[in-house]
């Protein structure tokens, strides 16, 4: 019996798992949700079922009790409990932070990486969501050579959980440091010591890994904006080779995963309430950069929560059932 366990499943990318796994019918026998002491006992109807919550302990994975579990109570909660489901021969998809950098974890994007899947050590890494739909889009682009990337970001409040949905609808500052509502603010995470801040390192140090192009030149602005869900980005992209765009158009149009919206003489592009709720990257403002040779610009945008955390998660544990 194959048992899979949802850890965070009362959190934002939590409940999203399972409305994932509902819609994909994955061959798993039974699930079972684990949160915090506080979420203990919460009653979930999933699957066409009523679920209790169980609180999360050390003692959850004993006795090899899941072969799978999907992770989203960030990072530390990672740290600690991670490891002990793998000891007890759990395979953990993590969605935090905690091990996307470790040279024995991969961090993987089904459509890009897939073949990264089978060199887990019992922890797999799901990236960052605003570097998800990146790669998505750059890796069809590694033929013609990438040069220098420049990402800028229009990042969703829901890519900070539950509290930055409420400070947008509240015109509150519980999870932000300043009002969300009428405001961008030019900070995703901390500020590091280079001036760049968590967020923008993230998807500079996370892009050059799933590509495997550790000296590729990128740099990031990451912008939080009044949106509650999915996130925009702006990228700039330095090929080496000569392009045709026409042919772009038609090679991103066919990727897996990407849907083209471009059509400038209509206003078709893609735009954020258009994309909630699904699992595809959308792509348009497909133009040359005129200002350097070989130079492109792109606008894509994705769900967040659903591409960029839970639907990419679940996409790894489907390559995982089918290669059993």
């Amino acid at each position: 019996m194959i048992q899979c366990a949802i850890v965070g499943a009362t959190g934002l990318v939590g409940s999203t798992f399972l409305k994932v796994l509902e819609e994909k019918k994955l061959p798993i026998d039974q699930y079972v949700l684990l949160a915090s002491k506080k979420s203990k006992g919460k009653r979930i109807s999933f699957m066409e079922k009523e679920y209790i919550v169980e609180e999360l302990t050390e003692h959850s994975f004993d006795n090899n009790r899941f072969q799978y579990a999907l992770f989203s109570a960030g990072a530390k909660i990672s740290e600690k409990y991670a490891p002990i489901a793998a000891q007890n021969n759990c395979i953990v998809i993590d969605n935090s932070s905690c091990f996307r950098m470790k040279e024995d974890v991969p961090l993987v994007v089904p459509e890009v990486n897939p073949q990264k899947t089978f060199t887990h050590q019992g922890i797999i890494a799901n990236p960052n969501c605003s570097t998800i739909q990146a790669v998505v889009l750059l890796n069809i682009l590694q033929k013609y050579g990438l040069k220098r990337v420049v990402y800028s970001t229009y990042q969703a409040v829901s890519g900070a959980g539950q509290k930055g949905i409420y400070d947008l609808e509240n015109r509150s500052t519980n999870q932000f440091k300043y009002k969300i509502w009428n405001n961008c603010l030019p900070q995703i995470d901390i500020f590091l010591e280079n001036g760049y801040t968590k967020e923008e390192m993230k998807m500079i140090e996370e892009t050059r890994k799933i590509l495997d192009l550790p000296s590729l030149n990128i740099t990031a602005t990451c912008v939080r904006v009044p949106v509650k869900n999915c996130h925009g980005e702006s990228i700039n992209i330095e090929l080496e080779e000569e392009f045709d765009i026409l042919q772009i158009k038609q090679e991103l149009n066919l990727a897996e995963g990407i849907v083209v919206l471009d059509d400038p003489s209509r206003d078709i592009y893609p735009i954020n309430s258009f994309v909630d709720g699904k699992d595809d990257v959308f792509v348009g403002r497909i133009r040359r950069d005129f200002s350097v040779a070989n130079g492109l610009n792109v606008w894509c945008v994705a769900d967040n929560v659903r591409k960029g955390a839970a639907t990419n998660a679940v996409q790894i544990l489907e390559l995982l059932l089918k290669k059993q």
